[in-house]
């Protein structure tokens, strides 16, 4: 299957599947439980549908936003997600030069596997730091310090995850960092010798943001141990308020789907919050973030920045979130598939083929720009 043949989120989703051990996929593919969530992520979309407006001088569209402070030049983002390097040798390298391209805002992961600093040389656009809450306070400073230092524009810390899901994919292949495969497992990577070659070839897998603290080796701390071992599940508002102040600038959290938390979240000086299931893979049986959209941004979107993320696979699916009210739209799966399969030429025919999606839609919407888009052409099912 050739690049130049991927027209769409499945046909990127096949070819990264054609390439990647099985393990590997899987554990970008699945979901938690019975991956109910998962799969409601992207048929809510389904529930609404789009009114367009006709006649209305549609010659020149603009769909650039600003969130959080940030200038995008599309309404999507590439979303902080771990082990990128795992997916493709160049992993957050490819990310970061591709969102550069396209003007928009991606982000680096506590468990990414380039640096935070790297990845700043590597694009022009905006970057954001996605962390955890470790148990260990000084870890926390240490990790705002030198995003500070690295010039990121946005913190962005993650609520929903202060445990594993329950993938149980990764169970039955015996997927793990670092792998402890079982016998099905490893006859996957026996079947993709070229992604072996290529992980073999290129420079050692590791985790920079946690170096010393997590070793792929096995030495430290394996990642599910990361998980059940070195983050806080007594993590409170207090406790993010007062992070919330010391980094003293774009702050959001990623993972509130109530408005009771929303309200908090604004409470506190957070400048943002991301609507998220965490792609299915925490909570299964959660409400989705378009679902539960409308009900956040009527209680605080005209004091906070509300974005979502979760189930986006079409332009048409970005109109529907921001005529519901949301700023920005996050993406996952939607480039980790193209990394995976071609890199960063991946993501950068997955992200055009986006910019495409929503300029033609947004003509065919009678929307000239962003703001015009609202919920008079919405109507829901």
């Amino acid at each position: 299957m050739r690049l130049s043949s991927c027209h769409n989120f499945h046909d990127f989703r096949r070819m990264a599947k054609s390439r990647l051990p099985g393990p590997i996929f899987d554990y970008i593919d699945g979901g938690a439980d019975d991956e109910d969530t998962y799969r409601r992520n992207t048929t809510a979309f389904d529930a609404c549908d789009l009114i367009p407006n006709v006649l209305r001088g549609v010659g020149n569209i603009d769909m650039s936003v600003t969130v959080m402070g940030q200038k995008l030049a599309m309404p999507v983002y590439c979303s902080p997600t771990a082990l990128q390097r795992l997916f493709h040798h160049r992993g957050e390298r490819a990310v970061a030069a591709a969102a550069g391209k396209f003007g928009t805002m991606f982000g680096v992961s506590s468990l990414g596997t380039v640096s935070l600093e790297e990845a700043r040389r590597l694009s022009g656009g905006p970057q954001v730091y996605q962390f955890y809450f470790h148990k260990d306070r000084g870890l926390n400073r240490a990790m705002m310090a030198r995003a500070k230092e690295a010039g990121i524009q946005v913190m962005m810390l993650t609520v929903d995850s202060i445990t594993g899901g329950n993938r149980e994919r990764d169970k039955r292949t015996g997927f793990s960092i670092p792998f402890r495969l079982t016998l099905g497992g490893m006859m996957q990577f026996a079947l993709k010798p070229t992604w072996a070659i290529n992980y073999a070839t290129h420079e050692s897998f590791k985790l920079p943001q946690l170096d010393g603290h997590v070793d792929m080796g096995g030495g430290a701390l394996s990642i599910s141990r990361y998980f059940t071992e070195m983050l806080d599940p007594s993590m409170s508002w207090d406790d993010v308020a007062a992070m919330v102040r010391e980094w003293g600038g774009q702050f959001c959290l990623k993972g509130v789907m109530s408005v009771e938390d929303a309200k908090r979240a604004v409470e506190i000086g957070c400048t943002g919050i991301i609507l998220s299931n965490h792609g299915g893979r925490q909570l299964d049986g959660s409400r989705t973030a378009f679902d539960q959209l409308a009900e956040i941004v009527d209680a605080v979107g005209d004091r906070i920045d509300v974005i979502m993320d979760g189930g986006v696979q079409r332009g048409t699916h970005v109109l529907k979130a921001l005529s519901v009210g949301a700023k920005a739209v996050g993406l996952g799966r939607y480039y980790l598939f193209p990394l995976a399969a071609a890199g960063q030429e991946g993501v950068e025919r997955a992200l055009e083929l986006m910019r495409t999606e929503i300029e033609r839609d947004m003509r065919l919407m009678g929307c000239a720009s962003i703001d015009q888009l609202s919920r008079q052409n919405l109507r829901f099912s």
